[in-house]
């Protein structure tokens, strides 16, 4: 039975399924002002819209009486009918009409109503994209890849399509309002490939195991179930996978309350489970290897006395019954007659489907030469046994050349699949770091937790308070609420060094709690933790092609025609050569002719040269490097910035909190004009009380702890804060210079020489000899001026991160130049420069300016990667050739970024930008031996060397020989897995006694 399609509960917020139904509402939205009082005098929130199937309507008359009936029902805000669609769009007021009455109406009128279901758009969706994940099955070489993007990227509503092959997914964005995506799965099945999706970007769609349906009456009773649940718009339950997609309104039902609905409501007869995305594919993943491993014993077991039958020697027992005669054939003949054919089209019925959707979108790919070659084997062997049987002129017969080369191939696939799937093994760790279940406290309405229970870890809520015993993992990101202890992070920071946990600090999901219990307030939970988005971010990584891969994808277009034309002219060149007699008859093998003779080195061309192994070459290697790069803390964005990074020659390194801890502290303050120094530090941190900048927070972390005598860290904490600063007006933050506000009625400024220069305030001799002094130190000075004197100087220090001298000193023997830029003054600059070895820096640089640095360096030929941390390094980041944000830094730094820099360290600048040249040395050795393997295996299977050394190569050798230069590219590929990033000491060229 067809799986169940049922829509329920309707929605304000959903659309139609259509760009029309979306528009429509858009539009009555649009001209909702203009309908008057009765419009106007109806809430937003209040306001639904419904659409009925009208029956019976033959004629416009029909039409005008439904939209006048419905529109003379109190409530009713709009009403529009559509004749030939049977249908009526209304929009009433819930608070005075329900659906009942609008569907009396109609039936009052004369005709038959149904409300439909609410379609599953959402129009807040309409507008926007939605990103999609499908499983792409049937793929084999790079061929494949092109043609499937192809079909994709020409569907309207789709804006981008990328496909991977070693993954077999592809990720689609698209516009919901115009394509949906079973439309998606059904353009890449119509392409004949197998399409599901694996997940979405929805936030309102889950996917869900039903244990304990074995029956339509249990069918039937969940989907009864599913109907008096609140907030679901639709759900698909599919009786064979047992699996349960519902699509629901998150504002009316969360995920956890329509698991527990469930269960309550079937009275525990139903036990529900979250589907976890990557545990479906990990499954799919699974099956695949376990078909080919299943397709390939089987021909083997064909196969093999095929084989035997043709070179062992006859065994007395079997040799009477394989040379007795069933009429004109011997039945050894009719046996490998029979087990060929099954091998032929029942077990190598893929690579004729494969070819045959490959031919039908105008590509061609491994399959085709596969279809092609063992076509040719088996039926001229047909032909040779058929004319024997006719003239009693019996021509030797290659049977098993078919039936081993698709042995062979086969066993490559699955050796394939098997060695892709170890590529992928870095998503797969990372999916398994994350617990399955979780501990919920259960809290009374005061908030204490009374008790606890076990729930799926993908159920978990933001604001959920769970509980994390000892060894335990942590569900989800969160804040401490009650404990103390220390967690390991190391699988997701890289950090070996547990950090200890104590009320309010932060936890990550999926590091590992080694001491006390923990309560923790989840903040953070599905697709928004941290490891969700490293998942994410490796998994985009993987998507995305490098520019390198062009060249493999050029090749592969042209490539099966290039191997099928000079496989005709192999045929053709011995066949007319040996009529020609060129060559001895004595070269011809027993039994054989020049047509025979020809054909095999033919068929050896076409099944020996291999286009999988360029198409792998180059993404089996970024899957790998991606998740090396992962394990070692460096997050990677794609294949386009490996390749970029290891041609860089520049490194641009941002000042504060890249090269420096981002720390800063206030290490002396002098007073100039006699005002008593408390006075002093409370003027400046009340100024500075409204910026956002690191240096504002030092500042009045000073003050507080001059005034107090407190900890900085108690700083936001005290609700005293507000009643010790004075109050400020027309407050005023000037981006590279400093801030300006108003205390009494007078200017104060408090920044660099630029901001008090410009507005007008003189900078006496011994201030600025200070500034000299501080800024000759490696420190800032800060100038403070009030009713526009100059009152005094606070000098601010930020320790250097103790690896930044040694790592600029690690890329200097790495060949790479490195630039510091800062807006901060130029002897601090400098100071700090000289400090870190650093030669080359740009000073009192603007936000807006660190993108100018980036691209004069782009002008000069340079490849530039940029380092920073900050919001202000976005523009820079973004401009250069490779961006590194630092992991502590700001989303939008690290949202600008090619790479992230998750444990903060410097050293692993070095770490990426060695393996990125790690990585794509081993393309290029890939690329070398798949062009080679080809180069050199195609010439012998055409006989070039038989006249000097009288050697052919059988047809279901060059198969055997093909399948197996796949699987050792990827092996190659997988090699990096074996990275390990430098060590500094042996960099330097240190020796450590």
């Amino acid at each position: 039975m067809s799986p169940s399609l049922i829509q329920l509960t309707p929605n304000s917020g959903a659309a139609g399924d259509d760009l029309e139904d979306v528009r429509l509402l858009d539009d009555w939205g649009q001209q909702r002002k203009g309908e008057g009082e009765r419009a106007g005098s109806v809430g937003e929130e209040k306001v639904r819209r419904v659409r009925v199937r009208v029956t019976g309507m033959t004629c416009a008359a029909c039409s005008n009486s439904v939209e006048a009936a419905l529109r003379g029902v109190e409530g009713v805000v709009e009403a529009t009918v559509a004749l030939i669609q049977n249908r009526a769009d209304v929009t009433f007021d819930t608070e005075i009409v329900k659906e009942e009455d609008i569907k009396d109406a109609i039936e009052d009128a004369g005709f038959e109503a149904e409300i439909l279901p609410e379609p599953n758009i959402n129009v807040k969706k309409s507008s926007g994209a939605l990103v999609g994940q499908f499983s792409i099955g049937g793929m084999t070489c790079a061929a494949c890849v092109n043609s499937v993007e192809g079909i994709l990227r020409k569907l309207p509503g789709v804006r981008k399509a990328v496909v991977s092959l070693p993954t077999s997914l592809g990720e689609v964005e698209y516009d919901p309002a115009v394509i949906s995506k079973d439309d998606i799965v059904n353009a890449i099945e119509d392409a004949g490939f197998e399409g599901s999706l694996v997940q979405s970007n929805e936030q309102d769609k889950i996917i869900l195991g039903v244990s304990g349906v074995s029956t339509e009456v249990d069918a039937e009773l969940l989907e009864g179930l599913l109907s008096q649940i609140n907030g679901i718009r639709k759900f698909r339950f599919d009786r064979l996978t047992r699996e349960l997609e519902v699509l629901f309104d998150p504002e009316v039902v969360g995920c956890r309350s329509l698991v527990d609905g469930i269960v309550e409501a079937s009275g525990g007869r139903f036990t529900v489970h979250v589907k976890n995305p990557y545990s479906r594919m990990t499954s799919k993943d699974l099956e695949e290897s376990s078909k080919m491993f299943n397709l390939f014993t089987s021909s083997l077991f064909l196969s093999v006395p095929v084989f035997l039958i043709r070179v062992c020697p006859p065994v007395p027992l079997l040799y009477p019954f394989l040379v007795w005669r069933c009429g004109p054939f011997l039945m050894k003949d009719l046996l490998k007659w029979f087990l060929v054919s099954m091998v032929q089209f029942v077990i190598g019925k893929r690579f004729y489907l494969a070819a045959g959707r490959a031919l039908r979108n105008g590509s061609t790919n491994m399959d085709v030469l596969v279809a092609l070659g063992t076509s040719a084997s088996y039926f001229y062997s047909v032909c040779a046994l058929l004319y024997g049987a006719l003239t009693g002129i019996w021509c030797p017969t290659y049977f098993e050349t078919s039936a081993m080369l698709i042995t062979f191939v086969l066993l490559g696939k699955y050796l394939e699949s098997l060695a892709k799937g170890k590529t992928s093994d870095a998503i797969k760790k990372l999916v398994e770091l994350a617990p399955a279940t979780a501990l919920l406290l259960i809290k009374n309405k005061g908030g204490k937790a009374i008790g606890e229970r076990e729930i799926d870890v993908l159920l978990i809520q933001p604001g959920d308070l769970l509980k994390v015993l000892p060894g335990a993992k942590v569900p989800a990101d969160g804040v401490v609420s009650w404990g103390s202890s220390y967690i390991n992070e190391s699988m997701v920071t890289g950090e070996s060094v547990p950090a200890p946990k104590e009320v309010g600090y932060l936890v990550i999901g999926g590091t590992v709690n080694l001491h006390g219990v923990l309560h923790i307030q989840a903040t953070k939970v599905g697709s928004n933790t941290v490891l969700s988005q490293i998942i994410s971010m490796v998994e985009t990584a993987q998507m995305h092609k490098a520019p390198i891969q062009k060249f493999a994808d050029y090749v592969a277009s042209i490539f099966v025609p290039t191997v099928v034309a000079m496989g005709l002219v192999t045929f053709m060149g011995w066949f007319f050569f040996g009529a020609a007699g060129a060559y001895p008859e004595s070269w011809l093998p027993e039994n054989s002719n020049y047509f025979v003779f020809s054909l095999m080195f033919s068929i050896s061309v076409i099944v020996i040269a291999c286009p999988c192994a360029l198409g792998l070459a180059t993404p089996t290697a970024v899957m790998v490097a991606t998740g090396v790069g992962a394990k070692n803390g460096v997050l990677i964005k794609g294949g386009d910035a490996l390749e970029r990074a290891q041609k860089v020659n520049h490194v641009i390194f941002d000042k504060t909190g890249t090269l420096t801890q981002g720390k800063a502290s206030i290490t002396a303050a002098k007073v100039f004009n006699g005002m008593d120094r408390g006075e002093f530090l409370t003027l400046v941190a009340s100024a500075e009380a409204s910026s956002e900048h690191p240096l504002a927070k030092a500042i009045i972390e000073y003050a507080r702890h001059f005034h107090f005598f407190e900890e900085p860290s108690a700083a936001n904490e005290d609700p005293k804060l507000s009643e010790w600063l004075l109050d400020v007006s027309d407050f005023s933050a000037l981006p590279g210079r400093g801030v300006q506000c108003f205390i009494d009625g007078k200017r104060v400024l408090v920044g660099n020489r630029r901001l008090l220069t410009e507005s007008g305030v003189t900078i006496p001799t011994h201030a600025e000899n200070f500034m000299v002094e501080l800024e000759e130190s490696a420190k800032t000075g800060i100038l403070v001026a009030y009713d526009d004197v100059l009152i005094g100087v606070l000098g601010v220090a930020d320790p250097l991160k103790r690896e930044a001298a040694v790592v600029i000193e690690g890329l200097a023997k790495m060949g790479i130049r490195s630039v510091m830029v800062t807006g901060d003054n130029w002897r601090t600059a400098q100071a700090v420069a000289k400090e870190v070895g650093i030669h080359d820096v740009q000073a009192e640089v603007l936000p807006a300016g660190k993108a100018d640095v980036v691209r004069s360096f782009q002008k000069n030929g340079s490849l530039v990667a940029m380092v920073g941390d900050g919001i202000n390094d976005s523009p820079a980041l973004a401009a250069a050739d490779v961006g590194m944000a630092i992991g502590a830094g700001t989303d939008i730094a690290i949202e600008a970024a090619d790479y992230v820099l998750m444990r903060s360290n410097l050293e692993d600048i070095i770490t990426a930008i060695d393996l990125s040249r790690k990585t794509f040395q081993r393309i290029r050795w890939n690329y070398v031996f798949a062009m080679g393997y080809n180069v050199i295996a195609i010439p012998i299977a055409a006989g070039v060397f038989y006249p000097l050394f009288y050697v052919t190569l059988p047809p279901w050798v060059a198969g055997a020989c093909m399948a197996f230069s796949s699987v050792s590219v990827v092996c190659s590929s997988l090699l990096l897995r074996l990275y390990r990033k430098p060590r500094l000491t042996s960099l330097l060229e240190i020796t450590v006694e």
